[in-house]
């Protein structure tokens, strides 16, 4: 299955992704945004949430992974890594974004034996920060071999690859922001003009309402 356009579908389906040049969305960082994607509402729907385990549990095998634990960024990537655990036979865990300041004070929650290979779930990359800090997090509390990190969607943003690099880890994702792109402009919901204009984001998201002259 080509699960690139099929797992794009169904975030166009359900609504997940929305396009708005003018106005564009803001994001919480204040960068300004044609596109808004939640992935958290695929959990809501049976047939496409199948979709997205089958596709993660498919590109594993292909990969020759071999993950002995499926761990889960929090909160919205814990769903996949206790779906993909249950499908895979295998230990699951998730990691907050930072230790506990009571208890334990942990970070990994769930129990992860020591020298284990991990592979981190997520649901969208974008400049891969939240991937990179549960990475370090299972490294450091575990001595855990994590290599790869798989994901719903990734912007593409450059400076995900040079964050991934850097942290000697390998990004996977089912789909893509120029999957989507490509999909909504042949369903009509982008002319060839805003198609182009979105695509722009994704180069520098910081300058791109002021390059395509929204700002």
């Amino acid at each position: 299955m080509d699960y690139g356009r099929t797992v794009a579908e169904s975030l166009l389906d359900i609504g997940a992704v929305k396009f708005s040049l003018n106005p564009p969305f803001t994001w919480s960082s204040g960068i300004k945004s044609p596109v808004y994607c939640d992935n958290r509402k695929l959990i809501s729907f049976p047939h496409h949430r199948d979709i997205v385990v089958r596709g993660f549990v498919e590109k594993i095998k292909e990969l020759g992974l071999n993950p002995e634990v499926i761990g889960g960024t929090a909160t919205a990537a814990i769903p996949w890594a206790a779906f993909v655990a249950y499908e895979m036979g295998l230990p699951m865990i998730y990691i907050r974004p930072e230790k506990k300041a009571h208890g334990a004070g942990k970070q990994v929650e769930g129990v992860l034996e020591e020298g284990k290979r991990v592979l981190i779930l997520e649901d969208l990359i974008s400049t891969g920060g939240s991937s990179l800090n549960s990475a370090k997090a299972v490294r450091e509390e575990s001595s855990a071999l994590v290599t790869d990190v798989m994901a719903i969607m990734t912007w593409g943003l450059p400076e995900a690859e040079t964050n991934f690099a850097r942290a000697d880890l390998k990004q996977t994702t089912l789909t893509t922001f120029l999957e989507l792109i490509s999909l909504a402009q042949e369903r009509g919901v982008l002319s060839a003009e805003d198609a182009a204009k979105v695509s722009e984001f994704r180069t520098d998201p910081h300058s791109w309402a002021e390059r395509v002259g929204i700002a």
